[in-house]
């Protein structure tokens, strides 16, 4: 399966509006942004949990990274309601749940070779980062010099200029923003291949944007099983 696989063209999804697509466990299903491959698969999502669903334990091969959007979370080690971003590198392990349902923003087999960092950031919880013109808030959820992750809070009505140097992926968390001639509200998600910079203009209750400063596909990246 392939799914805006062409990382040299930009990409915008408005999720809001897709449909949701089963996954093989009973309550778990998923939109998906970005995929290449089948049930094993280099893949962003967002994904819906049901109240008492379920997910099977599993190690994480290619590394998962998770933002969770709206309810709570869980696995083995805790509860990680909306707003926690984390990190597991490869080699972890765990069985998610949702006791009350949730939904959360998922990126699967894209870390790097060495990227072994495992970082959970509850909601607030970051490193300030510089302001931007139009920027009213922003927190460094992670920086290892390779990729940044950011959340930013963006000024209503605000023009906000986004460089581009190696690659650009946002998700829309709350409110909306106008770039290239399309609207994004919540759930919408774009991506941008290096040297394509992002103007963009806030709407007029600002915006609330996870954003990742990265190749959109590194060159170590971990390889895929056969």
């Amino acid at each position: 399966m392939r799914i805006n696989a062409e990382l040299d063209q930009p990409v915008t999804v408005h999720a809001s509006i897709l449909d949701w697509i089963p996954s093989p466990a009973a309550g778990v299903d998923r939109k998906m942004l970005y995929r290449e491959g089948a049930e094993v698969a280099r893949a962003t999502s967002i994904v819906r949990y049901a109240p008492g669903s379920a997910f099977p334990g599993h190690v994480h091969s290619g590394g998962e990274e998770i933002l969770v959007l709206d309810g709570t979370f869980q696995d083995e080690h805790g509860d990680y309601p909306a707003g926690t971003y984390f990190r597991n590198p490869p080699g972890t392990s765990h069985s998610p749940a949702a006791a009350d349902g949730c939904i959360i923003f998922v990126r699967l087999w894209q870390f790097r070779e060495g990227d072994e960092a495992q970082i959970v950031r509850t909601p607030g919880k970051g490193n300030p980062a510089g302001l931007r013109q139009g920027v009213a808030s922003a927190l460094t959820l992670f920086d290892d010099g390779a990729e940044r992750v950011l959340l930013e809070e963006w000024v209503p009505g605000a023009e906000v200029l986004l460089a581009n140097p190696r690659g650009l992926e946002l998700l829309v968390l709350k409110g909306t923003f106008a770039a290239g001639g399309e609207l994004l509200a919540e759930q919408s998600w774009q991506r941008f291949p290096a040297g394509k910079d992002l103007t963009a203009e806030a709407g007029a209750n600002g915006a609330s944007v996870w954003i990742k400063d990265a190749p959109l596909q590194h060159a170590d990246v971990l390889q895929m099983p056969a």
